[in-house]
């Protein structure tokens, strides 16, 4: 007992050294206390001991003991206690046996560990009490976390033959913990696998290099603390060139005598590539031959006659051996037999003496006399046929073109007729011939395609105007419950007026603010205009000039109008209206530009109704995944938000598809949508589109062209137009890529490329482009471009395939199968024009519901009844039912109803879909009415 005593006073001795106040009253306490302690145990046994630790930037570490039994536990580092107060103390008692469990836990401080200099880490290590004595556990080191830039030896490129080895070496920078080291591939990872070897001490070693092993290879060291990269090694595999087998010889080169034929090779087997040797050795073999002359036949002497036969003749003959004609020489020329009359006149013939028979002469005189009738015949035969050829030949060419008239008394029928025109700005070439028999056909309504078309039609008035009595009828059981009888419902097509379709160019709006003056209708707008700075690209514009019929502004090809609704604009007053899409680069930084940036005004346009807008957008909207918002340009070169597509407004409203946004917008000025991203699932659509033109600098040369551009017809223009500055060719229809918000780049690779005909420029095989090009572009396009060469003038064929693939997402294949060699009589569009180049349109020709109608629907369903307001009803029919406090506080919400419609429906003109909704209303009040809601209808619009 005095020793216990003992120990225990001098465990308190050094405590109350440390300043640590322990009780006294635990070394005199009872006996049940001590055994609570665990006195009939044994020494302190650690569960946890402190871990070796460090210290990230400036992160205090914290180290942690845990022992039992334990009466105290205090923490030495470096030799020295550390005070109680820097200690955290717990104690509980273990369930199992009933002994005290005590747990400590220090913090250590980035500082305190480089104040200390000794020989060695700095280290603390834990130090238990209890009635029996001390117990320590473990030194843990704390060391302060880093690793420097510097890798102490970067990889070296190399070009390695095909099936040779490649060894890339890699040292890491300094650090603590050493660092871990990983090769990447086109900043890929590089996995291992029986070929390849990752893990002999940092290094890479690929045991047979294969053609897919070329790339750029890097080493990433890391740690806990940071990652380093180290310079890139571009290692490439090649292959030499291998003579393929000889070749059959050739024949002898020369007909007769001593000549040269060969024979030849090919370096195909394999063919050099990506900087292979050439084979060594000759293509070309020759050798001497001797080829045998001919012989040319030559005639023996003539044998003697024969004796005369009973015709009076005798016979003699001759061999052409003198020599026989060999080795391809020539016949001998003459007759091998020769006849003769052997009497002198004296023998008789058929049995007859000779001087009885008729003389030879007379005969002969008549033979010539019957063939010269058989020729005069023949002759006049032949004559008589070639007079009938050229009358019939004569007559035909005084035939007459008859062209079916039908087009006249068909009102919009179609009607074709010959052009001869010089140029097409559609077509790649515009200065080749055209081809002046091929017709064009117009089908109504007629789209002035270019400046030789406007021609055409103002020379051909009553041909190409339509009809006056056409009509177009609207059939719908409603139409009557309007009051509107088929009579009524008929409309007539109408001349334009003269402003209808401008004649000269819109006029030019970049780079100038306009202000516009309004006046009376027979007075000229006035505009001031003030010069600013010229954009990089010219801006797209159009212009027109509206009065109180209204009228649409379109910029063709592009997918942005402008609808000004009939009566917005006074009476008395006309507005000259202007539309620009802004080709500079965005001023949206932070967000993702979905749209063109649009400006329409004059700023001081008045309109007594808002005006629709249509943007054409590249967002994939099919689920929610945006946040997508409406932005105006401020005074100050500001972007202001105007409102989110998802919330409700007063002040405009937004109608977004799944390729375009219709906007209703009171206030001119500079318009764009923008996205942010609600995930990583978040997509826009891509345009991908390839071109191909003969490189001007290489006659074996040709160029592909790949962009990526967003899925707008306004970003496709601009790649339209600088091909066409380029000579450049589309060789594939344009596809599109969803492109997800995922940070994953975007990458181009070329493939099946004949390589025993063509040869690609190496390392360009494989681009990309990064997450931030694609996603943040602002309507620029991206282009790469793929330089191929061929071996011989003979190849005129193309074939091959590029892959565009976002990195864990979609992927799309662009075939190319074309013909490099210029063609003058080919001629190849770029694109089909879906749009019409008619930029203005006013008065009735530009809305598809007619005016009469227009008035008596507005007129219906703008007066309210007992169920309520009956505009609502025509806006959830046309599944226009949502942010309805818009069209609430509108003079006539049916009419704006109506314009929203009008912009939805202006590329096809269906009236149906409008006509099924007004008989479904029809069919609603008729059944929930006891009245006929056509009779209620018909005495509130009379």
């Amino acid at each position: 007992m005095g020793q216990f005593s003992g120990g225990c006073y001098l465990s308190l001795g050094i405590l109350v050294f440390l300043g640590l106040q322990f009780p006294v009253t635990v070394a005199r306490g009872s006996r049940s206390d001590a055994l609570q302690h665990g006195t009939s145990g044994t020494l302190p046994h650690f569960l946890q001991e402190p871990d070796d630790a460090y210290i990230i930037k400036s992160n205090p570490i914290k180290l942690k003991c845990q022992a039992r039994p334990a009466l105290q536990i205090f923490f030495k580092c470096n030799g020295e206690w550390v005070h109680q107060s820097q200690h955290q103390s717990q104690e509980h008692t273990d369930q199992g046996t009933g002994l005290k469990i005590r747990e400590v836990m220090i913090n250590v401080s980035r500082q305190q560990v480089e104040d200390f200099h000794g020989p060695e880490d700095y280290w603390c290590l834990c130090v238990a009490w209890s009635h029996l004595g001390t117990s320590k556990s473990r030194k843990a080191t704390v060391r302060i976390a880093y690793l420097r830039k510097n890798f102490e030896q970067d990889p070296q490129g190399r070009d390695v033959p095909i099936k040779g080895m490649i060894v890339l070496h890699c040292r890491p920078p300094e650090g603590v913990p050493v660092a871990e080291v990983e090769w990447l591939k086109n900043d890929e990872p590089v996995d291992s696998d029986e070929n390849i070897d990752t893990r002999a001490d940092h290094n890479l070693i690929i045991q047979e290099a294969r053609l897919s092993d070329s790339g750029n290879y890097t080493c990433l060291a890391s740690n806990i603390v940071a990652k380093r990269r180290s310079l890139t090694a571009t290692v490439v595999v090649f292959v030499n060139g291998g003579w393929s087998l000889w070749t059959d010889w050739s024949a002898c080169n020369v007909r007769c005598g001593r000549g040269v034929q060969k024979r030849s090779r090919t370096c195909t087997n394999p063919a050099p590539l990506n900087g292979g040797a050439f084979c060594e050795g000759m293509s070309v073999q020759k050798s001497t031959c001797n080829a045998l002359c001919p012989v040319d036949g030559g005639w023996e002497e003539w044998t003697e006659w024969t004796v005369c036969n009973a015709e009076c003749e005798r016979q003699r003959s001759r061999d052409c051996t003198a020599p026989e004609p060999k080795h391809g020489g020539k016949l001998c020329e003459g007759a091998a037999m020769g006849i003769d009359n052997c009497t002198g006149g004296l023998c008789a013939q058929n049995r007859k003496l000779l001087h009885n028979a008729k003389p030879q002469g007379l005969e002969g005189n008549s033979d010539v006399a019957l063939y010269s009738g058989l020729a005069a015949g023949v002759v006049m035969v032949v004559v008589l046929i070639v007079a009938v050829t050229l009358y019939r030949r004569n007559q035909s060419e005084y035939g007459v073109d008859v062209i079916d008239s039908s087009a006249l008394t068909g009102g919009f029928q179609s009607f074709s007729f010959k052009t001869a025109r010089q140029g097409n700005p559609l077509l790649m070439n515009s200065s080749l011939q055209p081809d002046l028999t091929v017709s064009r056909t117009y089908t109504s309504p007629i789209c002035f395609q270019d400046s030789m078309d406007k021609e055409l039609i103002s020379q051909e008035p009553s041909l190409f105007d339509p009809l006056p009595d056409l009509k177009v009828k609207v059939h719908s059981s409603f139409m009557v419950s309007l009051g509107v009888s088929e009579r009524g419902a008929e409309y007539h097509a109408q001349k334009a007026h003269p402003q209808t379709f401008p004649r000269g160019p819109a006029p030019d709006y970049s780079g100038v603010g306009v202000e516009g003056t309004l006046r009376g209708r027979k007075e000229k707008i006035i505009f001031a205009t003030h010069p600013t700075s010229m954009s990089s690209r010219p801006p797209l514009s159009t212009a027109g000039v509206f009065g109180h019929a209204g009228g649409r502004l379109v910029v063709p090809n592009t997918g942005v109008s402008l609808l000004v609704p009939h009566g917005g604009v006074a009476e008395d007053n006309t507005w000259e209206m202007y539309m620009v899409i802004n080709q500079e680069d965005s001023k949206e930084s932070q967000e993702v530009v979905l749209s063109p940036e649009v400006t329409y005004g004059p700023p001081g346009l008045d309109l007594s109704c808002p005006v629709t807008l249509t943007i054409a957008h590249c967002a994939e909207v099919a689920a929610d995944k945006w946040s997508i918002r409406l932005k105006r340009q401020t005074q100050d070169n500001i972007w202001e938000e105007v409102m989110s597509v998802e919330e409700e407004s007063t002040s405009c409203y937004c109608l977004l598809e799944a390729q375009c946004c219709h906007l209703l917008l009171e206030r001119p000025g500079r318009y764009v949508l923008v996205g942010e991203p609600l995930t990583q699932d978040a997509m826009k659509r891509l345009r991908l589109a390839v071109f191909g033109s003969a490189d001007n600098s290489n006659p074996l040369g040709y160029n592909l062209r790949v962009y990526c551009v967003d899925d707008t017809p306004c970003a496709f223009q601009d790649v339209v137009l600088g091909e066409r500055v380029r000579g450049g060719r589309l060789l594939e229809e344009p596809k599109t890529l969803l492109f997800r918000g995922n940070s994953f780049s975007l990458q181009l690779s070329i493939q099946d490329v004949p390589q025993f005909l063509w040869s690609i420029k190496p390392f360009t095989t494989c681009q990309e482009f990064s997450f931030s090009q694609v996603w943040v572009s602002n309507q620029r396009p991206l282009q790469c471009a793929f330089s191929l060469e061929r071996y011989s003038p003979a190849s005129s064929q193309l074939s091959c395939k590029i892959s565009v693939r976002q990195v864990k997402g979609q992927e799309q294949i662009l075939q190319v199968y074309t013909s490099v060699v210029k063609s003058e009589k080919e001629v190849v569009p770029f694109f089909t024009q879906s749009d019409c180049t008619i930029t203005s349109q006013t008065g009735s020709r530009a809305f598809k519901i007619p005016l009469s109608i227009r008035q008596r629907i507005c007129a219906t369903f703008d007066t309210a009844n007992a169920k309520g307001k009956d505009w609502q009803l025509l806006a959830q029919k046309l599944h226009i039912d949502r942010n309805l406090c818009y069209f609430a506080r509108q003079h006539s919400p049916s009419a704006v109803i109506l314009s929203l419609w009008e912009a939805q429906h202006q590329d096809t003109g269906d009236l149906d879909s409008l006509a099924s909704a007004l008989e479904e209303i029809g069919k609603v009040h008729s059944t929930t009415s006891s009245r006929p809601w056509v009779d209620r209808t018909d005495s509130r619009v009379d």
